[in-house]
């Protein structure tokens, strides 16, 4: 009998010939179509692997950002009620230091007045007629019973500390009265820089 094959594969004639030709048969699985669908269905299972893992990603940041969106928000609220808190501390300190401004702006009057007055009233024979504050000076204008009673009133001007410079712009004996003897003065005193 004749046989054809109409495979194309040779048929073993021994036992060992049969083994390989089982193996090569066996190495050749699958069509290259088949091959190429494994292939396609792993790179879709890991791109689908991929995209869900960055789909999680994505919704966990979304929900980072909502939260902090929401801090954000309490945040800016918090820091609107300091910044007005901070205007209202600082139009405070502002009202404050006008009114101590205007305390010391009081004070300075006040001083002056007391320093000339416990002066005079240290000094014997003396009598002021009229004081002028002009800023940086003080005019004196007044009566003594002497000279001398003139020079220790500069004197103790110059003691009390409040002026810088005393200068006489003019004394003379008072001729009006007749029966004492009496000098009209006139004095500059330069205050010290307060």
């Amino acid at each position: 009998m004749i046989r054809i094959n109409l495979l194309g594969a040779s048929k073993p004639r021994n036992k060992r010939g049969a083994s390989a030709a089982a193996a090569m048969e066996m190495g050749e699985a699958g069509s290259p179509k088949l091959k190429l669908l494994i292939v396609v269905a792993l790179v879709a299972s890991l791109n689908f692997a991929y995209w869900y893992s960055l789909d999680k990603q994505s919704k966990s940041i979304t929900v980072q950002m909502a939260s902090a969106e929401q801090k954000n928000r309490e945040l800016a609220d918090v820091k609107a009620k300091y910044l007005e808190r901070q205007r209202q501390a600082d139009s405070y300190k502002r009202r404050v230091d006008v009114i101590d401004q205007l305390r010391a702006g009081q004070m300075g009057p006040v001083n002056l007045l007391n320093t000339v007055g416990e002066t005079v009233n240290g000094t014997e024979a003396v009598w002021l007629s009229t004081m002028k504050d002009q800023g940086n000076s003080v005019a004196i204008e007044g009566m003594a019973l002497s000279t001398d009673a003139v020079a220790n009133l500069i004197q103790n001007l110059q003691k009390t500390g409040y002026f810088k410079t005393i200068e006489i712009k003019e004394t003379y004996q008072d001729e009006s009265l007749k029966d004492m003897q009496a000098f009209q003065f006139t004095l500059t005193c330069e205050k010290l820089k307060a």
